[in-house]
């Protein structure tokens, strides 16, 4: 649980600092757009009264500086042009001489236009620009602060080009800025806060599914080194107490019969007996090879691989009955699986049941492969597999946790003096594989009779 909340509060601090960025972009790029289009709509502005108002008026007195005509065109500004953010109007010849100002004191005065004012003036274009306030034709403005001045290229009733100058407060177009954040910043800010919020629930449950799959994968790996050690520890105990005894009593017996020196008829009779030993031990050894993993399950496939299984156990005396319907399709995985399981399952039957016979069944019905084995042993109560289990007893245990991990299952079924059958369902792999086989029975291995679990 603690690693969960670290986890799912690492996370959301991570997603509080992302929004807090994503926030400040926001901020920034809706003020920045509110600006340009504040600039759009000064422009815009500028354009019609320079079309609308300015060039109808701009006649041949106004141009040339009479006075009476430069007070009624001073009068049209003033009423319908020096208006709210608008501060300061002029108009310029090509050779920088101020034609009109609302201020009086620049009328008449020449100041030399830069580039991109003389191309505005000549292409009759529109551009704007931040007010330079430190030069001296803009000494009068500079008690309005930062400006944003607008000029428009303009003609004169004779034909002359002009420039027709506005000049607007520049808080205006930042008050436009603010206000595009604000009325922006709600809707994003609130599905950016409703991301998180949704994200938070959905990273509390990845991480607690994340944390289980780890404890699974840590109880699996647990299991499986369980198991190995437990597998090793039966390997070496049939070893010592089967083939090493063996071998050692052949041993005794030819050293003895050698030292001895037996006659003819004793000393054959130590040889056949050493003999019989050795193929005994020999059969032994192959069934422990078959149990680690048997060499013909690859290439012969897994109905094979179960009758060489079966032999170890008639070798025993317990009669076994295989039926295995087609498996060629398997993938090795699940044969692998599945052979696993039987010999796991026949080894208890050898090691407990005390069976006089056994019936071992593979089918498989609709997508699932479906592993029997049934034995008439002496059968048990349910409380003893649990008992077996915790006393050190990891097979049954491993392979039920090696067939959940492959979406299968183990099921067990017994009572005293009943025998036991044990079920082990596996879904099929190899998609598009053919599946109508003919029945397949492993050679000297009679069928199963039918289940009688």
């Amino acid at each position: 649980m603690t690693s969960t909340v670290g986890s799912v509060a690492r996370f959301t601090a991570v997603g509080v600092a992302v929004l807090a960025g994503l926030a400040a972009l926001l901020a920034v790029t809706a003020r920045r757009t509110g600006a340009e289009r504040a600039v759009e709509s000064a422009s815009d502005v500028a354009w019609v009264t320079a079309r609308g108002v300015v060039e109808p008026r701009l006649d041949a007195a106004v141009v040339d500086g009479d006075p009476a005509a430069r007070a009624v065109f001073d009068d049209a500004m003033r009423r319908y042009v020096l208006h709210g953010s608008l501060v300061r109007v002029k108009l310029w010849d090509a050779s920088g001489r101020i034609i009109y100002s609302d201020q009086p004191g620049l009328a008449d005065t020449r100041w030399e236009l830069d580039g991109e004012e003389l191309e505005a003036l000549r292409e009759q274009r529109i551009d704007s620009e931040v007010s330079d306030l430190s030069r001296p034709e803009n000494r009068f403005e500079a008690a309005y602060g930062k400006l944003l001045e607008v000029y428009v290229g303009v003609r004169a009733a004779t034909g002359e080009p002009l420039l027709f100058e506005v000049y607007f407060r520049y808080d205006a177009v930042e008050q436009a800025g603010k206000a595009a954040w604000r009325d922006f910043a709600p809707v994003a800010l609130g599905a950016l806060l409703a991301l998180q919020l949704v994200q938070i629930p959905l990273a509390w449950s990845l991480a607690r599914r994340l944390q289980r799959q780890q404890r699974d994968r840590e109880t699996l790996l647990r299991h499986a080194v369980d198991a190995s050690e437990a597998e090793r520890r039966r390997i070496a105990g049939e070893l010592h107490d089967g083939v090493v005894q063996q071998l050692t009593g052949v041993t005794y017996a030819l050293d003895a019969a050698r030292l001895g020196r037996p006659d003819e008829a004793a000393r054959g009779a130590v040889i056949a007996q050493a003999a019989t030993d050795l193929r005994a031990g020999i059969g032994a050894l192959r069934s422990l090879l078959v149990d680690i993993y048997p060499p013909n399950l690859a290439e012969e496939g897994l109905g094979s691989a179960l009758a060489e299984l079966a032999g170890g156990l008639e070798r025993a005396g317990v009669q076994v009955d295989l039926e295995v319907h087609g498996t060629e399709h398997l993938s090795p995985i699940t044969a692998g699986l599945l052979f696993r399981s039987a010999q796991e399952a026949l080894r208890n039957v050898g090691a407990h049941s005390g069976a006089q016979r056994v019936e071992v069944k593979v089918t498989e019905v609709g997508g699932t492969v479906r592993l029997v084995v049934d034995d008439d042993g002496r059968g048990f109560d349910g409380d003893l597999l649990e008992e077996r289990a915790g006393g050190g007893h990891f097979g049954l245990r491993a392979l039920s946790d090696l067939l959940a991990d492959a979406h299968g299952r183990l099921v067990i079924r017994s009572a005293p003096a009943a025998g036991t059958r044990v079920e082990v369902e596996v879904p099929v792999d190899g998609p598009g594989a053919d599946r109508r086989r003919p029945r397949r029975r492993a050679a000297g291995v009679g069928a199963a009779p039918g289940d009688h679990g």
